[in-house]
């Protein structure tokens, strides 16, 4: 025979390149699938056990289930359970409920809104409070001073030394001066 490229014929007569005329079976759902939907469906207040989720997928798949389906449904529920698509309290399977993240959830978009909204990391943003007064530039330079109270000065807190030191208190009471008096 000469192989001219096209599909070879095998040993049975059939060509290799044609699919099998033997129909396949109809796919199942996978079994995350069907333990979510049957979850839901049975919708219990607070779950549901195995033998109600097992139940629920033999009726609603009343042929093709697998001889092993009580072993697969276990084996299906455990790591769903363990990789947390289920939470498993007290022999009782339900769905987890929808954590909300931490803080104010994002504003809704308009309909007519159009582009990205804004993120903190698009890039520098306005600081906040008073935006500074326009500065002259012909304006002498002004010369920081530092803060806080000044310190005192080494010659007795006051600057000017020709004044008198005030004392604390009410100022006391003054005395007149008795005159004198001649006594012989």
């Amino acid at each position: 025979m000469a192989d001219d490229g096209s599909a070879s014929a095998s040993p049975t007569g059939s060509v290799s390149g044609s699919p099998s005329p033997s129909p396949s079976p109809s796919p199942l759902p996978s079994y995350p699938e069907l333990i979510k939907a049957a979850i839901a469906k049975i919708g219990g207040p607070n779950g549901s056990t195995k033998a109600a989720i097992s139940d629920h997928i033999q009726a609603s798949l009343s042929s093709g289930l697998p001889a092993d389906h009580a072993a697969l449904l276990s084996s299906h529920l455990a790591s769903m359970s363990s990789s947390g698509e289920l939470t498993f309290i007290d022999d009782l399977y339900s769905l987890p409920l929808i954590k909300r993240g931490r803080g104010r959830p994002p504003k809704p978009r308009l309909p007519g809104e159009t582009g990205p909204r804004r993120t903190p990391s698009d890039g520098p943003r306005r600081p906040r409070g008073r935006p500074p007064k326009p500065r002259d530039p012909s304006a002498p330079e002004k010369v920081p001073r530092p803060r806080g109270r000044p310190p005192k000065s080494i010659n007795g807190g006051s600057a000017e030394p020709t004044r008198e030191k005030k004392q604390r208190g009410r100022p006391p009471k003054v005395r007149p001066q008795f005159a004198e008096v001649g006594f012989v």
